[in-house]
């Protein structure tokens, strides 16, 4: 949950502007005329200029999320020029900010939520569908508008986008020094929310902040090491041990673990520069400034991304069958082996039990709620006593029962149904507080087309049977890994 503290003049009311038919919350500039040039024609003339300077850079791949900086232009405008000269062509898109909060304490994500931000280039408009999802998804986030009002972090990288973009939105998020757990939470629900859609990561960070130019050299070539690695669990405890030097450090980290759920697997170090350098000057005050690219190059399969090997399959059915039979025989679960690797990820999973070729019992978690072994011992023990469509096994059919475990991919939403898979997707429908799942392999035992798959994910969900068709029900498809003792 989110904590602000904050002095009074901070929680004031966000300025509210009239439109044409209703009034709508906008943020309105709060470091023009500071950071940047408040007349209107000068702004876009100076963002311009250092867009057009910027180097031409050949990028390998699907860009995925850009890090820049958020000084003053003068300092860093044209390092995070670098960055934004990538953007040429992405319209029709959300840009996901996240940066620090340097004037509220938070714990968590603050996002703000709805309406719009305003600087002398125009209005744009936040992504309220997002924002909600991304809120509802994960308690970290939580809409918090009002803390956004006089941080500069995000607000300095709006006249790029508007200068570069011809039709984009935004989704402005402040996180502060959260633990490494948070970090990887946020990271993975702003994933889960952003996959499939018109989407760009955005990290907002300066480095070293400091009286030496020696010390800026040495730490940014850490940080900047760090976040080119793609390694964000790297990256949080460097930051903790402060052998790496960044005021959105961990906002960075949140973004990493976000795009590399994406599929990002390469890191473009695009500049790095300090204010001393800029300035032509050695000593003083001087603060560090980077802007990278993380790009998708090789785009993995998503059944295959994260599939177990031959030796965490072994693992993962043998925790199964001991579970199933101990707690038959005496009502205990056997210890858990240690988990390193994918065994420790968090994972939905399904175990399905079946005697004679007919289902015995199956039941799982459809979300990663757990790490993956804790959860296939979780749900071998209901999967054997808790399916109300069954009695429990007993120790008498043991010999008898082959056991199957599921290992679910996140889930991801859709919006077109002609782009479920029979044979590769799993199918979840929810509508109105009802919600059914069928796993991968079941069209395919039971000989369905697409359509009928759909239909049978409905009656499944105690909905009508052409309720995928209706806008308000909401589709989501998953991969899963199929486990078997039988061959």
């Amino acid at each position: 949950m989110i904590r602000v503290v904050a002095v009074a003049s901070l929680l004031f009311p966000l300025a509210l502007c009239a439109g044409s038919q209703e009034t709508e919350m906008t943020r309105n500039p709060a470091v023009a005329g500071q950071f940047y040039p408040a007349d209107s024609a000068v702004l876009a003339g100076e963002v311009d200029a250092m867009l057009a300077a910027a180097p031409g850079v050949e990028l390998e791949g699907r860009l995925v999320a850009i890090q820049v900086p958020h000084a003053g232009y003068p300092f860093s405008g044209p390092t995070a020029a670098r960055a934004f000269s990538l953007l040429a062509g992405m319209d029709d898109v959300t840009v996901v900010m996240v940066g620090p909060s340097h004037r509220v304490m938070v714990t968590g994500g603050a996002v703000y939520d709805r309406g719009g931000w305003r600087t002398p280039l125009g209005r744009v408009a936040v992504d309220e569908e997002l924002a909600a999802e991304l809120v509802a998804r994960e308690e970290l986030f939580q809409a918090l508008p009002e803390a956004h009002r006089l941080e500069h972090s995000l607000e300095v990288q709006l006249p790029f986008l508007q200068r570069r973009l011809s039709s984009f939105r935004i989704l402005p998020v402040m996180v502060l020094q959260p633990i490494w757990s948070e970090v990887e939470r946020m990271g993975r629900a702003l994933a889960e929310v952003c996959r499939d859609r018109g989407v760009l990561l955005l990290a907002s960070t300066d480095l070293y902040h400091g009286d030496s130019y020696e010390n800026a050299k040495r730490f940014d070539r850490l940080t900047v090491e760090l976040f080119a690695g793609l390694d964000p669990k790297a990256l949080h405890a460097a930051l903790d041990a402060r052998e790496a030097q960044a005021c959105g450090g961990y906002a960075t980290a949140v973004v990493m673990v976000a795009a590399r759920e994406l599929d990002a697997d390469r890191a473009t170090v695009l500049d790095t520069t300090n204010s001393n350098e800029v300035m032509g000057e050695r000593g003083g005050y001087c603060v560090g400034y980077s802007a990278l690219a993380f790009s998708a190059v090789s785009e993995r399969d998503e059944a295959d991304a994260d599939a177990l090997g031959p030796a965490e399959q072994k693992v993962v059915l043998g925790l199964a069958r001991r579970t199933v039979e101990e707690y038959v025989r005496s009502g205990e679960v056997p210890n858990l082996p240690e988990a390193t690797g994918r065994l420790a990820e968090r994972r939905g999973v399904f175990v399905t039990l079946h005697r004679d070729g007919a289902l015995r019992g199956c039941i799982g978690y459809v979300e990663a709620v757990k790490p993956l072994l804790e959860a296939v011992r979780d749900m071998a023990v209901s999967a054997a006593t808790e399916d109300p469509r069954f009695p429990s096994v007993g120790p008498a059919e043991l010999e008898a029962v082959d056991i199957e475990v599921t290992v679910l991919s996140p889930l991801r939403r859709i919006s077109d149904p002609e782009s479920v898979e029979v044979g590769r997707h799993g199918l979840v429908i929810r509508r109105g507080g009802r919600s059914g799942l069928l796993l991968p392999q079941v069209p395919v035992e039971q000989g369905w087309d697409r359509r009928e798959f759909l239909e049978h994910t409905c009656l499944k969900a105690g909905l009508p049977r052409d309720a995928w068709q209706d806008p308000g029900t909401e589709l989501h498809v998953f991969t899963g890994q199929v486990l078997g003792e039988q061959p």
